[in-house]
């Protein structure tokens, strides 16, 4: 049996991010960056090469997103804001998993990211979230894209400690994941975790990870790409089931697994195969995801 967290607040964070992205010289230049609390970014990087294709709109820029605690407790609120200008091309992630630690008092841990493209291009490739045993927690993540914008996201998560045997337990994890153009909806996502869905088989059926991962704008060959390369995945890693549809030119591949890692890489070939046909880029994989 768990133990009860305290009704007693205790300290916490809050932690905001703002980043701009523009295009200068055919070059994705981070023009603004602003930080309260413990939720930056150091400096931006450059892997790839300049334009070499007519979907190409400038030379991407890669960018880290840290959060030097290490991990989410109850009543940290971190809210980011990433846009995107015209012309400009930006790739996020971050260096490590994010991790929610158990609910400590009777507040939530809070993650809120609003990203916004204007006729540029947004690869929003974070790396999973682990939620710890007992974590209660409230994930958002609204990308709101506008003209000839193009996106490429995902966000994954582990429920629980599944090297230790330890499940998500009396947790909860409400998550929203939401895609607009010219502010019209693509999809509104709404996942809600506890623990009467971790073992049925109406919800996870004994899985402890799941994802989603968004792709605009996709057509039919964007589909079969995804599909084969998901089939290819599922025939390599056991207990990995990954479903794509295509609905309103937006490609949404939906998976679950029992190992967060071979979801991950998944959802990593998916993006291999999509981003030279969407994007007119053979896949660089950010180097941070190799350390």
């Amino acid at each position: 049996m768990s133990a009860q967290p305290s009704q007693e607040p205790a300290p916490r964070w809050r932690a905001r991010l703002e980043l701009q992205f523009e295009c200068q010289d055919a070059r994705t230049r981070l023009t603004h960056r602003s930080h309260q609390g413990p939720l930056l970014v150091q400096r931006a990087f450059y892997p790839e090469s300049p334009a070499d294709s007519a979907l190409c709109i400038a030379e991407p820029c890669h960018v880290y997103i840290i959060h030097p605690p290490g991990g989410v407790v109850s009543g940290d609120e971190l809210t980011l804001t990433a846009e995107v200008r015209s012309h400009a091309h930006a790739l996020l992630t971050t260096p490590a998993a994010g991790k929610f630690y158990r609910q400590r008092d009777v507040s939530v841990a809070s993650l809120t990211q609003a990203l916004r493209v204007d006729d540029g291009i947004l690869e929003w490739l974070p790396q999973e979230n682990i939620y710890y045993p007992d974590a209660v927690v409230e994930l958002r993540t609204v990308a709101r894209l506008r003209g000839t914008a193009r996106f490429i996201g995902w966000e994954i998560g582990c429920l629980g400690l599944p090297a230790n045997a330890r499940s998500l337990s009396d947790g909860r994890v409400r998550q929203c994941f939401e895609l607009w153009c010219d502010d019209a909806p693509l999809l509104l996502e709404r996942v809600s975790i506890d623990r009467s869905c971790l073992a049925a088989r109406w919800g996870l059926a004994g899985r402890v990870a799941l994802g989603t991962m968004l792709a605009f704008p996709a057509q039919a060959q964007h589909l079969e790409c995804a599909r084969a390369t998901a089939a290819q995945c599922a025939a390599k890693y056991p207990q990995l089931q990954l479903a794509c549809t295509l609905v309103d030119k937006t490609l949404c591949c939906r998976g679950y697994a029992a190992r967060a890692d071979r979801l991950k890489q998944a959802f990593i070939d998916i993006w291999s195969a999509l981003r030279p046909e969407l994007l007119g880029r053979r896949a660089e994989r950010p180097r941070i995801w190799m350390t």
